[in-house]
């Protein structure tokens, strides 16, 4: 018996489309990331970029559960003296909700330059328009 090792040129890149209208944050990042990641396949390889392209679309309208809209915060640093800045999740949801997603999905995916090459294939949008319609994604059942 042989196992089966994928090659590089025997990936097919599907595209997906997710609505974020009424998901819970988490879980709709945990899902992403698996389409990412392409643990979805039969031919899913730990050490190879087998996943998917994911278009999450309504990123405004996700939403989260108990007080984390108000005690949730990001930290980010300029790299300067005195340069942490922080922001409370609501803040971030008014001016750019499509950043919580992507740090949500970000943090699920490896910490490496494999991670760094699955997160390319991310797009997410503020509303229902999105500019991928030629590539006729597929709406994913979450």
């Amino acid at each position: 018996m042989t196992t089966y090792a994928v090659r590089a040129s025997e990936i097919e890149r599907s595209w997906w489309l997710v609505d974020a209208t009424d998901q819970t944050l988490g879980r709709l990042a945990t899902r992403i990331a698996t389409l990412l990641e392409g643990k979805h396949k039969p031919i899913y390889t730990p050490h190879l970029d087998t996943g998917d392209h994911v278009v999450v679309i309504n990123a405004a309208r996700v939403k989260v559960t108990g007080n984390k809209l108000l005690q949730k915060t990001y930290y980010r640093h300029s790299g300067y003296p005195g340069g942490l800045k922080e922001e409370s999740l609501q803040a971030l949801m008014a001016r750019k909700p499509e950043i919580v997603i992507e740090r949500a999905v970000k943090g699920m995916l490896p910490q490496n330059r494999l991670g760094r090459a699955m997160f390319k294939k991310l797009r997410v949008y503020r509303g229902a328009e999105h500019p991928h319609q030629a590539q006729q994604p597929t709406a994913a059942e979450l």
